[in-house]
């Protein structure tokens, strides 16, 4: 029996690495990582117009209204959904048969929310820990010496 192919994704707000068919005793070869980065906008590009206004019921007076959302906070969540799209088609065409999350806290939360039944099911682990910033060999290291507790952590409740 073939050993399942293992993707791991790290990622923060704006920019998510994917380790393809990670092995913890495998030395990191070049080519196993994908590296997606959101379109880097300045606050002042993403709030390019001012909010609407609107008459008072009484007297004609008009006052500005205030934005309904965070602007960044909605380019982080739309990242996440391109990351989990982009995973999504990655495992419908069988490229890998687990998945190990780990990312900033905020991301794991954008991302487990959205996270479609299909990838849920092949996800063994989920750690809040953003490792974006390390270097490959570091990053390797990181994830292989996290991934034992957590794989055999997460699969042991799923057991239960």
């Amino acid at each position: 029996m073939k050993p399942p192919k293992l993707w791991v994704l790290v990622a923060d707000a704006s920019r998510a690495r994917i380790v393809r068919n990670f092995a913890p005793s495998q030395k990191l070869v070049e080519d196993t990582e994908l590296v997606v980065r959101s379109e880097h906008r300045r606050l002042k590009e993403i709030m390019t117009d001012k909010p609407g206004r609107s008459f008072a019921p009484a007297g004609g007076r008009r006052s500005s209204m205030e934005y309904r959302s965070n602007p960044v906070r909605e380019d982080e969540k739309s990242f996440a959904r391109t990351i989990v799209d982009m995973l999504n088609i990655h495992r419908l065409a069988g490229d890998f048969d687990q998945l190990a999350i780990y990312a900033a806290p905020r991301m794991l939360g954008d991302l487990h929310r959205i996270l479609p039944a299909s990838l849920r099911r092949v996800t063994i682990a989920e750690v809040p820990k953003d490792l974006t910033k390390l270097p490959a060999l570091e990053l390797h290291e990181a994830i292989s010496e996290l991934n034992i507790s957590t794989i055999t952590q997460k699969q042991g409740s799923k057991n239960a």
